[in-house]
């Protein structure tokens, strides 16, 4: 009976349809018996006002709440670039890397991926408790050269988002327009040889650039608040720096156009890399800091914060150049810290270890770097030469007895002089010995020059073997001359009873001026002399002087007493390297006078040499162009007056002629008197014309002898 009902229900399936049919309509009128009467939703009123906040009612679940992804991800650091190593050596790169990594900041997890082996892949994450401290380690990390295989690259994860995102599609970049600013060597190309300078005057607000013509200087630019500090020429002269509260532009070209802008706010000193690639700035704040910059894209290559508080960061520059700018150091206590560019890291990852080191300079020429330590619990003192980056000593020099010692490299790199302030057994006598280093001998041999008195100044002849010091009591010191002659230091005079205080070599070498500046009595003496002969040339004074400066061809010599010394007579004289006042260059309230420098010949010794030889041949051509020059200087003063006189005379017969229509106005207000001729008893306009002359200014230039002098 039951397969037979089966059978007919399977048979007729629009039975089934309609029993479910019939179920549903059930449901339905089962909810609508359950709906209450009244509202059909539970929604607040428009105007209903909650008074808990989500604080209040879910405090706990919401401090459980899990952080952004994007703040996560801003504060976790992938590192790449790490070594690949196995179980073994996994302790020691973990401490390694977290060493260097939390330097920046507390550390709260870190993870070292790794393969099926258990080496690790190549690539580290940490995650810092702020954004700050990530952002910081990637800005000093990112780039780091870890050995010689491995150079860590370090993002944050959030960057893998945005660089997953880069559309497939290149889109070309928009061309930039070229920013022409000239020719930075155009100051070279001056026909005559002009050198250029520039001058701050009005107590500052007003900086001009000049050219050094006769019989004055001609002004190539000038320009009102150019700079708020002061200015300064690169090695080269390449670049004109002016100095803001807000940062560093550099200008050149001929029209000194701003070349570029560096946006470091409260700097106060700034220094060049010898190959003018890099600027050094220092600010100073709260946190006083150091960057180094490439000059032509003006991009930060390196931050250092500096602590004031330290000796060692006292005196400017910080950091010191190696002749060809690959290398920079900085001292600090007990170490040398040796960076190399353009990584701008540290050589060999490790400072150099140098207790109780008290200075050290580099080589002009070469990447020898020497440096002296003080003498401490019985250690005598010591001179090192250090070749860098090898780190091997190239000489060691043992001194006793020593109260201070000076570092003079020779211009050429070959001679290095230790000037040594020593005290005998008592520590009371002072005196000085100099320690002359022969740099390209073999062994480094060094010849000891012993003074009875204590040295005053040093100077060596930029292009030659003598040097110069002065010594004795300051204010009436000598100055004695020594030259190396195969390999002998020999004294070749010694002039006796001078005020000189400091001393100024040609750059070109041979001549010297002995100076007495900078409030020394008596102020302004300046003597110039010629080491060929030991003579000396002229004495000439400008007092108040308180700069001197060679020009860059040491044809020239400029003293500057400034404004803010000398306030009544700020000017400043050129003197020829002959002692020859040639000119006063004045200008209202004058401070500061600085020479263009110029870059290094490209003659070899050989050519300069044979130049020299052949200096009658060219000087007949010289001095033709020279005296062609004056007459046409003096034709345009001619021309200049003759223009003046001109126009004086005009004026005059334009008001001569306004007088003469005036006159019968005036007689009928002087009831037709023509009271001129009563007041000057002149008639018919009979004028007498006198000729004054006057003395302006003399001048009495003694002429020796040529009979005496041949005797």
């Amino acid at each position: 009976m039951a397969d037979v009902m089966a059978q007919e229900v399977q048979m007729d399936p629009g039975v089934e349809m309609d029993h479910e049919v019939e179920m549903e309509q059930e449901v339905e009128m089962e909810e609508e018996e359950c709906t209450f009467s009244g509202d059909s939703d539970y929604s607040d009123d428009s105007d209903f006002v909650d008074e808990i906040s989500e604080e209040e009612l879910l405090g706990d679940l919401l401090k459980e709440k899990p952080t952004e992804p994007s703040e996560v991800n801003d504060t976790v650091i992938v590192v790449d670039g790490v070594p690949k190593v196995g179980p073994e050596r996994f302790e020691k790169l973990c401490n390694l890397l977290h060493n260097i990594f939390e330097k920046f900041g507390a550390v709260v997890s870190s993870g070292f991926p790794k393969d099926s082996d258990g080496k690790t892949r190549g690539y580290v994450f940490f995650e810092y408790n702020d954004v700050d401290a990530a952002r910081e380690a990637i800005k000093q990390k990112d780039g780091f050269k870890l050995d010689k295989s491995h150079t860590f690259r370090v993002n944050v994860v959030s960057d893998f988002a945005k660089y997953a995102k880069v559309d497939e599609k290149m889109a070309i970049p928009e061309k930039e327009p070229f920013n022409y600013v000239g020719n930075l060597q155009s100051f070279l190309e001056d026909d005559n040889c002009h050198d250029q300078f520039c001058a701050i005057y009005d107590e500052g607000m007003t900086t001009g650039i000049y050219s050094n013509t006769a019989p004055e200087p001609t002004i190539v630019a000038e320009r009102q608040r150019w700079t708020e500090k002061y200015v300064r020429w690169s090695p080269y002269g390449a670049y004109f720096a002016t100095i803001h509260s807000k940062g560093i532009a550099l200008w050149g070209g001929s029209e000194f156009k701003r070349i570029q802008r560096f946006n470091h706010p409260g700097v106060i000193f700034i220094d060049f890399s010898p190959c003018e690639k890099y600027l050094v700035t220092l600010s100073q704040g709260d946190t006083p800091a150091v960057i180094i910059w490439e000059i032509l894209n003006g991009m930060k290559k390196r931050v250092f914060t500096i602590d004031m508080s330290q000796e060692e960061n006292l005196r400017w520059p910080i950091f010191k150049w190696s002749h060809d700018g690959k290398y920079f150091a900085r001292g600090l206590k007990g170490v040398i810290q040796v960076y190399e560019t353009p990584t701008m890291t540290l050589l060999d990852k490790k400072s150099i270890s140098i207790p109780n080191i008290s200075h050290f300079c580099w080589s002009p020429k070469s990447n020898l770097l020497a440096y002296w330590v003080a003498e401490q619990d019985q250690i005598p003192a010591r001179v090192v030469i250090l070749n860098i980056p090898s780190r091997t000593e190239l000489r060691v020099k043992i001194l006793f007895n020593v109260q201070d010692i000076r570092l003079h490299w020779h211009n050429e790199g070959r001679f290095l002089c230790v000037k040594v302030d020593r005290y005998n057994k008592t520590k009371k006598i002072h005196y000085s010995t100099f320690e002359i280093f022969h740099i390209n001998e073999k062994q480094v041999p060094v010849d000891i020059v012993e003074l009875k008195e204590q040295v005053q100044a040093f100077a060596w002849e930029p292009t030659g073997n003598k040097f110069c010091c002065l010594h004795g009591i300051p204010g009436y010191t000598s100055a004695s001359f020594y030259e190396i002659k195969s390999g002998k230091v020999e004294l070749v005079s010694t002039m006796e009873r001078k005020s000189a205080s400091h001393l100024f070599w040609s750059p070109a070498g041979q001549f010297i001026l002995l100076a007495s500046v900078e409030g020394n009595n008596p102020p302004g003496t300046l003597e110039f002399v010629d080491t060929g002969d030991m003579s000396v040339m002229h004495i000439g004074e400008h007092i108040g002087a308180g700069c001197v400066e060679w020009d860059p061809t040491g044809r020239y010599v400029v003293s500057t007493a400034n404004y803010w010394v000398q306030k009544e007579d700020a000017a400043a004289w050129f003197w020829t390297f002959q002692g020859k006042l040639l000119r006063k260059f004045t200008r209202d309230k004058l401070i500061l006078i600085q020479w263009r420098p110029k870059p290094p010949t490209l003659l070899s010794p050989e050519q300069v040499k044979k130049i020299k030889k052949d200096h009658k041949k060219y000087s007949k051509g010289f001095e033709a162009k020279d005296r062609l020059l004056h007459s046409r200087v003096s034709k345009e003063i001619l021309d200049k007056r003759r223009e003046l006189m001109d126009s004086y005379t005009e004026y005059r017969q334009k008001c001569s002629a306004q007088y003469q229509q005036d006159t019968p106005y005036r007689r009928e207000l002087r009831n037709d008197v023509n009271t001129d001729e009563i007041e000057c008893g002149v008639i018919d306009d009979e004028w007498t014309e006198v000729k004054v002359e006057s003395l302006f200014s003399e001048e009495n230039e003694v002429i020796a002898d040529d009979k005496k002098g041949k005797e």
